[in-house]
């Protein structure tokens, strides 16, 4: 028998349709009656229509691409709140499963190493920095030292590490930048060292131009510093996005647990990890190096349970498709899907440096780097545009390309940067390729207004 409708539900759905649609929603108060389901999907839905297609978003390190699995598995998820161990049991069981398998990864003693998962690198950077911070003033105390002016050396850094070092009240010692020599070197670092320097944070992948630091080299000198010295400062790795990299592509880089001076490793799962949105891990070698005092216990839950995190509630659904993509691919498939990237980027920087208008700055390298091209207008030569101009343009036709200058000490120079990912073709490259080089035509012919052409394009702010 077919189902139908009653006539009287069918008019009430017009009206509520004919209501909202012809009348505009107050958007900022709640209103008063309810609405149709269905409805204020689609509404809603339209309104996302405005929103970037995610996948030309090549600014972003963030995943962009899932399995359909990973769809289905985070469906199971929904309702499950990771912080609530006793509750969950199975899902805090694959937690620590992945901590497991990460630090193996990342040559982890078995037994010996402990960490967490996050909501993103960032909060997993908060909390190595926290650690190193309580471990410096542990000493200090001990010695009988004043703990007032704790300060923490790095090269260029993500942004999360400024707010670390404001939100805890530490002096950021960051190198500056040189012309052509965006990463930190062990002179640098160690010129900034000190009695109170809670650590030395290093990164596997910059967020400006994708390369990774000498990790190896900076700890060599940080031996022969503590020779000189008796200071011994640990160092904590940032690998947003090169710890879900160079395990898989470059496994005889040695910048992990292997060297004596990383304590403290932290990565994206949402970016070159393969998960959606919202996983991050930090992890320590040993569990001496994550200070009791910072772990607290919890029991209004329904069980006992020891808790490090900023955030307490967050879900458990990125955590279960992270351990789905660790088992699914195993370092087979993380190894092809990664080399592919770096093929494509590679293919990429070929296809820039014909224009002849650039120069590569990096060049999708798994030696030294993570999958991304990054270039800048070459010195020597007068265009009518901006590389932000250009990167308007290429708006128009959906990707997003960011620009952006470099910090303090080379804010002269302005760069563009694309991040291949996971779901990126050659076909897909090859469409941006001919969208930029048609902008730069277009630019070229028809140049923007009110602006006045400057060697290596304008100076902006000006």
């Amino acid at each position: 028998m077919a189902l139908h409708i009653p006539s009287h539900h069918q008019k009430d759905d017009d009206l509520c349709y004919n209501t909202i649609t012809i009348n505009p929603l107050n958007k900022y108060k709640i209103p008063e009656h309810e609405n149709n389901p269905q409805i204020i999907y689609q509404l809603i839905s339209d309104e996302l229509l405005l929103d970037g297609n995610s996948k030309q978003n090549l600014a972003t390190f963030c995943q962009t691409y899932s399995d359909t699995e990973i769809h289905k598995l985070m469906d199971k998820c929904i309702d499950k709140n990771m912080i609530d161990k006793d509750e969950y049991p199975q899902t805090a069981e694959i937690e620590e499963r992945c901590v497991n398998i990460i630090s193996d990864l990342w040559h982890g003693k078995k037994g010996q190493s402990i960490g967490t998962s996050t909501t993103g690198s960032s909060e997993a950077c908060m909390l190595a920095g926290m650690a190193m911070k309580w471990r410096w003033k542990i000493k200090r105390q001990e010695n009988n030292k004043n703990c007032n002016k704790p300060n923490l050396v790095c090269g260029p850094v993500q942004v999360c590490w400024h707010k670390f070092a404001k939100y805890w009240d530490i002096e950021l010692r960051e190198i500056q930048m040189e012309k052509d020599s965006y990463i930190s070197t062990s002179k640098k670092i160690i010129e900034l060292c000190d009695e109170n320097t809670i650590g030395v944070v290093l990164t596997l992948g910059t967020t400006f131009t994708g390369q990774y630091e000498p990790i190896k080299d900076i700890c060599n000198a940080l031996d022969i510093f503590e020779k000189n010295t008796s200071l011994n400062i640990d160092i904590h790795v940032d690998a947003a996005s090169g710890g879900f990299l160079a395990p898989f592509c470059n496994p005889d880089l040695i910048w992990d647990f292997r060297l004596e001076r990383v304590k403290s490793i932290s990565t994206s799962g949402h970016k070159f990890g393969l998960t959606p949105l919202g996983c991050g891990w930090v992890i320590w070698k040993d569990k001496k190096y994550l200070p009791d005092d910072l772990i607290f216990n919890v029991n209004y839950l329904g069980g006992n349970m020891p808790t490090f995190a900023i955030n307490f509630s967050r879900p458990g659904g990125q955590i279960i498709c992270q351990y789905y993509n660790l088992i699914r691919l195993g370092k087979e498939g993380y190894k092809r899907i990664q080399s592919n990237c770096y093929k494509i980027g590679k293919k990429l920087a070929d296809q820039i440096k014909t224009l002849n208008l650039f120069d590569i700055i990096y060049e999708s390298d798994p030696k030294i780097g993570i999958p991304a091209v990054t270039w800048k207008l070459k010195e020597n030569i007068s265009v009518p545009f901006t590389l932000y101009d250009l990167s308007d343009l290429l708006r128009e036709r959906g990707w997003q390309i960011p620009t952006y200058s470099l910090p303090k000490n080379c804010e002269n120079e302005t760069i563009q940067r694309v991040l291949i990912k996971y779901g990126s073709s050659y076909d897909f490259i090859e469409l941006l390729f001919n969208d930029l080089k048609n902008g730069i035509n277009k630019l070229t012919q028809f140049p923007p207004s009110n602006k006045q052409i400057k060697k290596g394009g304008f100076n902006h702010g000006k």
